[in-house]
């Protein structure tokens, strides 16, 4: 079976009688939330590519890590080896299915899709998760969403003396720029705090040029 990226969706190839064929992952009979989450991945995965994102970046380390990952539960729910091409690196991966007797034991355990990732790495089941750092988290943030806010800021009024419309255009370029890194970044532990910060930063830069204009 392959994984393939078409237009900012997720579609998985195999070979029949009648030569090869192209679903959409909503039709198999997959773990729950597993089609969703390949057209998630897909969807960012297209933005990257098309911003022309560093393939050594941050977004695209998060996007190749996501793949394998996917491809992974995807090869345990089909128990068939899933081969896909990274959309970043271009490189062939290709994901072997866990043994039938692994995959019987998580099922049999209730465990969910992460556990069957965790055995095909030869890990451990993980220990609960600690508790939500808000107060540091919280810090971060709003440095991040200051730093942001600053510099969107200053940047926009710098370019507004010179065309409103070009300081409509950079503004556009780099919330586009950064828009997959931190749709990536959302939910990791610690990016996300940096996430949330940039999206306040940016509004309160938004807002207070709104206000600036009006004024």
């Amino acid at each position: 079976m392959e994984l393939r990226v078409q237009d900012g969706k997720a579609v998985l190839a195999g070979r029949d009688d009648a030569g090869e064929r192209e679903v959409d992952p909503h039709t198999l009979p997959l773990g729950a939330g597993l089609a969703d989450a390949l057209h998630e991945w897909a969807k960012v995965a297209d933005a990257v590519v098309r911003t022309d994102t560093p393939s050594d970046g941050a977004a695209s380390a998060l996007v190749t890590r996501r793949g394998r990952q996917l491809a992974g539960r995807l090869a345990a729910d089909m128990r068939t080896p899933v081969e896909y091409t990274d959309p970043v690196t271009g490189e062939l991966v290709v994901v072997d299915a866990p043994p039938e007797s692994e995959a019987e034991a998580g099922a049999e355990a209730g465990t969910g899709p992460e556990s069957v990732e965790e055995a095909e790495a030869g890990q451990e089941a993980p220990e609960p998760e600690e508790e939500t750092p808000w107060g540091t988290g919280l810090t971060v943030t709003l440095i991040t969403a200051a730093v942001v806010t600053f510099t969107v800021f200053t940047l926009s009024v710098g370019l507004g003396e010179t065309s409103q419309w070009l300081a409509l255009l950079a503004n556009a370029l780099v919330v586009g720029g950064i828009a997959p890194s931190v749709w990536l970044a959302r939910n990791t532990p610690v990016w996300r705090w940096v996430a949330y910060g940039v999206v306040a930063g940016v509004l309160a830069a938004w807002l207070s040029l709104l206000l600036n204009t009006l004024l």
